[in-house]
């Protein structure tokens, strides 16, 4: 935006500055608070402390530093707001967890450390972010943050000193910081209508059977192999143990194959032709096949043998089956791209694919975060400055999306919002 635009939304601003950061305590925090949005908002090509101070009117760079980087005001209340006053305008049809990284110089900003850098496509030292948010075919926004404490941090009391971060925080693999993610925002009466991931998520089982247990429905990504059986698949009953007069568990007859070898053997007569969302360059199409599935494996299979032993019960070797979701490009010699989903056996196939394919609202969050608000240009190395600017960044991107979305004079159809229907290939 340029002054002009952001002059002409200080009212508006002014309003939902009010709102969201109620619980700041004081006057000034909050007018501080105004004034950051207003320069992540402003056009330029920087959005670090000293830029945005020199660019507004009313910036002073020692201020804003104080307030982000040394105040004490807590920023959850304010996320908590911004979730109230987003989900129900977004109405999303899922909620995405997915992970940004930052690159970052030196070894001293919190949870900084050589790691998969997606943003430069190779290991690099940077941050790492892991986010869930609210998608639907029109708009998204960010609804938690938590950043990735690498294991190397765990112990050293030296950087984490430095950096002020919280004796309570230690090293919790991604996975598990969406599921404290979806708990906190569970805790505060809002559940997904469906949770969705890339495979670096939907492979790990433990995340599949995390979201099982809190009764939440998902349509995850996996790699090609992920093992499951066939829907139809019997697990066989050994011979009774004579010497302890224990029935050993079921087990099925041949090993389980991958989802890639399953989807082998589907005829391409099986895949419907489906147009998943009209882009700028045209139609966005493909072909899928959606059949039933019993995944396998330790991590699948362990847990529920497990929690028999514990009830003194039998279990009868039949694992819970699920969708197995398969998309074959035109253009490929196979299937490329597999879904698992837990959503009910009468789900329509359109469905399972635009809740699949949902995730790339999520993309263009990102691009807005980053490019255009500045998430990654923040300066500050600790722990509460850090999450002071992501929540900052987070009320900026909300505040905007409310300003898209104010109903305004009818206007042609977005080609991107258009109603899509899927067709059968001849």
């Amino acid at each position: 935006m340029d002054a002009h635009e952001v002059n002409r939304v200080r009212a508006a601003l002014a309003f939902y500055v009010a709102d969201v950061f109620a619980s700041v305590p004081r006057k000034d925090q909050r007018a501080k608070s105004d004034c950051y949005l207003r320069g992540l908002m402003l056009d330029g090509r920087r959005k670090s402390i000293q830029a945005m101070a020199a660019r507004l009117p009313d910036g002073n760079e020692q201020n804003l530093q104080q307030f982000v980087n040394q105040s004490t005001w807590d920023p959850v209340p304010v996320q908590r707001r911004i979730c109230e006053r987003m989900l129900p305008l977004i109405g999303p049809a899922a909620w995405v967890i997915d992970d940004v990284s930052m690159p970052k110089d030196g070894r001293m900003s919190a949870g900084v450390a050589p790691q998969y850098c997606g943003a430069l496509g190779k290991r690099a030292n940077c941050q790492v972010a892991v986010s869930v948010h609210a998608a639907s075919d029109t708009a998204s926004c960010p609804l938690q943050w938590r950043l990735f404490l690498p294991r190397e941090w765990a112990a050293d009391t030296g950087r984490r000193t430095l950096t002020r971060v919280p004796p309570e925080v230690t090293h919790r693999e991604k996975w598990r910081l969406a599921l404290d993610m979806l708990d906190t925002l569970a805790g505060w009466g809002m559940s997904p209508p469906v949770v969705v991931a890339d495979a670096a998520y939907g492979t790990n089982a433990h995340l599949r059977a995390a979201l099982a247990d809190r009764q939440l429905a998902y349509v995850l990504a996996v790699r090609s192999d992920v093992s499951a059986h066939p829907f139809d698949a019997e697990p066989e009953a050994p011979a009774r143990n004579g010497d302890t007069g224990c029935w050993p568990q079921p087990r099925y007859r041949h090993p389980a194959p991958s989802v890639a070898a399953l989807a082998a053997g589907i005829g391409q007569e099986a895949f419907t032709s489906v147009t998943w969302r009209l882009g700028s360059r045209g139609e966005l199409r493909s072909r899928f096949a959606a059949v039933r599935v019993r995944p396998a494996g330790k991590a699948v299979e362990r847990p529920i043998r497990a929690a028999a032993s514990a009830e003194q019960g039998w279990w009868d070797g039949i694992l819970p089956d699920c969708w197995l979701l398969i998309e074959w490009a035109a253009d490929a010699e196979a299937p490329t791209d597999y879904w698992l989903s837990n959503l009910p056996d009468d789900t329509p196939i359109a469905d399972l694919m635009r809740l699949a394919k949902v995730r790339w609202r999520i993309e263009h969050d990102y691009r807005e975060l980053k490019h255009g608000l500045g998430l990654d240009h923040f300066e500050g190395r600790s722990w509460p400055g850090w999450h002071h600017h992501v929540t900052l960044v987070t009320a900026a991107h909300a505040f905007l999306t409310e300003q898209r979305l104010a109903p305004k004079v009818p206007g042609p159809v977005s080609p991107s919002t258009k109603s899509l229907t899927p067709s059968r290939t001849s």
